[in-house]
C-alpha cells in the first residue's frame, strides 16, 4: 500500500474513513481481500508470498495498515514481512499504544504503520519519529513518514477533503480519487535515491506499469454506530479491473451494545 488519506474522529458521521492504494509488484502472488479461514473475525487481502497483510478490519471494528518506507538503497533483507503487523495486530487486537510497545522494530524492514481501536488511532514506524498517537483530524501517507507533503499526497488529501465534506460520503468518489494517474511535474518530484524516470512513475496516486503498480484500491468507513463498509478493486498490470470484493457489516461492539 503506498498512498494512503485518512480522515480520523473529524467527521460528524464516520470515526474512520480510510482510501488506499496498494502499489506491489505484479508477479508477486496474493489473495482477493475476504474472511481469513483460520481467523474468521479477520476482514484482509493476502500477500500469498508470506502470508501477511496489507490492510485489513476485525469484527470487533480494529483496523490496521502498513506500507513501506522507501529506502536508496535497500536496507539487508528482513527477518519478517511487514505485512506480519498488520495481520498480527488484527489477530489479537489491543489498544494501538500498548500493542504498538510490544513490537520489535529491528525485526522489519522500514515500515509506517497505521493502527486503529474503537475509541484511539496510532501511528507506527521504525524510521524517524517512532510512534505517535492520532489526533482528530484528515491525515496522508504514502512512503515515508505521516503526512509527508509529496506531491500525489498533497493533491489526494485535497481531493480527499472535498470528498467528505458532506455529511453523507459517496464510496464511488473516493474511488475516483484514487484512480488518478497524474504525475507530478518534473520540478516537484520528491528526490528518493530513484531514477529519475521511477520518480516520476511513482509521484502518481494510480501506477501503470507492466512490472509494477497499483493493484488494489481500498475504501474503508467505520461509522459512529460501528457499522462497517469495505470495498476493494483489484487491477491487473495495464491498470484494467480485475475483481471487486465488498463488505457490509456491524461490529460486534454494536451488536454487544444493541444487546444490552
Amino acid at each position: 500500500m503506498c498512498l494512503l488519506v485518512f480522515a480520523w474522529q473529524s467527521h460528524p458521521r464516520y470515526r474512520l474513513v480510510l482510501a488506499g492504494n496498494r502499489d506491489e509488484f505484479h508477479q508477486r502472488p496474493a489473495a482477493a481481500a475476504t474472511w481469513w479461514p483460520e481467523h474468521p473475525d479477520l476482514l484482509a487481502g493476502r500477500d500469498l508470498e508470506a502470508g501477511g497483510a496489507w490492510l485489513g478490519v476485525s469484527r470487533g471494528g480494529f483496523a490496521a495498515v502498513v506500507t513501506n518506507y522507501r529506502e536508496t538503497p535497500a536496507t539487508e533483507p528482513a527477518r519478517r514481512s511487514r505485512g506480519d503487523l498488520v495481520a498480527g495486530f488484527l489477530r489479537q487486537p489491543d489498544e494501538p499504544d500498548r500493542w504498538a510497545a510490544s513490537i520489535d522494530e529491528t525485526l522489519f524492514a522500514g515500515f509506517n504503520l497505521l493502527l486503529f481501536s474503537p475509541a484511539a488511532g496510532h501511528y507506527l514506524s521504525n524510521r524517524g519519529q517512532r510512534d505517535l498517537a492520532l489526533a482528530p483530524g484528515v491525515h496522508g501517507l504514502s512512503n515515508h513518514r505521516l503526512d509527508t507533503p509529496w506531491p500525489k499526497l498533497t493533491r489526494a488529501r485535497e481531493g480527499f477533503e472535498s470528498c467528505i465534506r458532506d455529511d453523507q460520503i459517496n464510496p464511488e468518489d473516493l474511488f475516483e480519487l484514487l484512480a488518478d494517474r497524474q504525475s507530478a511535474p518534473p520540478e516537484a518530484l520528491p528526490r528518493t535515491g530513484l531514477p529519475d524516470d521511477w520518480e516520476r512513475l511513482l509521484s502518481a496516486a494510480f501506477i501503470v506499469h507492466p512490472a509494477y503498480g497499483t493493484r488494489a484500491s481500498t475504501v474503508l468507513m467505520i461509522d459512529n454506530d460501528n457499522r462497517v463498509f469495505f470495498q476493494e478493486r483489484r487491477f491487473d498490470p495495464n491498470g484494467e479491473p480485475a475483481g471487486n470484493a465488498s463488505f457490509e457489516f456491524c461490529t460486534k461492539t454494536a451488536k454487544t451494545a444493541k444487546e444490552q
